[in-house]
């Protein structure tokens, strides 16, 4: 999969990001998770997208 990148002024490479996952959650959960997410200084965006690539690659069939 190809992925398009954009530099920033830090020199840092960008994952272009053009579309959109939409869940519904318990909102207690969910509000758990963003406090956690803040507490070990990561968003939760991050970290959705961290545990789907990891996933990927778990299921891959490479």
């Amino acid at each position: 999969m190809g992925r398009e990148s954009v530099g920033h002024k830090d020199g840092k490479a960008s994952t272009k990001k053009n579309s959109q996952l939409i869940l519904r959650l318990d909102k207690g959960e969910r509000d758990a998770f963003v406090e956690l997410c803040k507490q070990l200084d990561t968003s939760a965006a991050r970290e959705i997208r961290r545990f789907i690539r990891g996933f990927m690659k778990e299921h891959s069939k490479d």
